[in-house]
């Protein structure tokens, strides 16, 4: 199965990711607090898709996107975004994202982004 680095700054939503992606059968490759730490995450662990919140301290989300992306030119990455943040996720796509879902998280959603995504 696929594995799903996951990146954002609140806890709790990590879990909600995390738990989603579980019970739908993908690997958790890791964890990630900040875009700075993704990057470096991202570089250790080279899982198969990141789901990437736009707005964390140190290095936001779509500055670690640039970052994985001169990486790997190959990566595949979600953004998460609240509501509201439209200009930020056309920012994100222009820079390489493959989509991205709105919280609060629908899991259906979530699933049928990532499977679009590593299809």
């Amino acid at each position: 199965m696929a594995s799903v680095l996951i990146v954002d700054d609140a806890a709790f939503m990590r879990m909600m990711i995390k738990d989603i992606l579980m019970k739908n059968g993908f690997d958790i490759a890791g964890e990630a607090a900040n875009g700075a730490e993704a990057v470096e995450r991202y570089k250790e662990l080279k899982p198969d898709l990141v789901t990437m919140d736009i707005t964390m301290p140190e290095m936001d989300g779509i500055q670690a996107l640039k970052e994985i992306k001169q990486v790997d030119a190959s990566a595949k990455v979600i953004m998460c975004s609240a509501m509201g943040q439209q200009s930020m996720v056309i920012d994100a796509i222009q820079s390489g994202a493959k989509d991205f879902i709105v919280k609060p998280f629908q899991a259906d959603r979530v699933i049928e982004a990532i499977k679009k995504v590593l299809s």
